[in-house]
């Protein structure tokens, strides 16, 4: 690992950036469904499913790299089980059909996420 990732861990630099991407996704979430139901032509892009699948191997990469390291840092494991729990929700919603309901579940993973790099950046202090 070098000094500058090891430096970007012990900062919180990377759980911000997770928080970032986790605020990336809603927003894509809700532009897709604001495009989709005014720009019904313009979903093929947005709606893939390669899309999400690649964006929930980021978070859980993401995830794992600075959820794990501040368990071990700072030893509380509750932000890291918060954020498993909301790495599952997003996962779970992959497996519904396309729809408000798949967004519903996609967006409360995103926010447990964040509240798990949240409280992973505060008790890294």
């Amino acid at each position: 690992m070098t000094e500058s990732f090891r430096n970007a861990l012990m900062t919180g630099r990377v759980d911000r950036i997770a928080i970032a991407l986790s605020g990336l996704c809603v927003a894509h979430c809700f532009a897709t469904a604001m495009v989709l139901g005014l720009l019904a032509t313009a979903g093929g892009v947005f709606d893939n499913p390669l899309f999400h699948e690649a964006g929930l191997v980021l978070a859980i990469l993401l995830g794992a790299i600075a959820l794990g390291h501040g368990a071990v840092a700072h030893g509380y494991m509750m932000p890291a089980a918060i954020g498993s729990l909301g790495l599952g929700v997003m996962a779970g919603a992959l497996t519904m059909d396309h729809g408000m309901q798949e967004s519903i579940y996609t967006l409360l993973g995103v926010g447990i996420l964040a509240l798990g790099h949240d409280l992973n950046h505060r008790a890294g202090r």
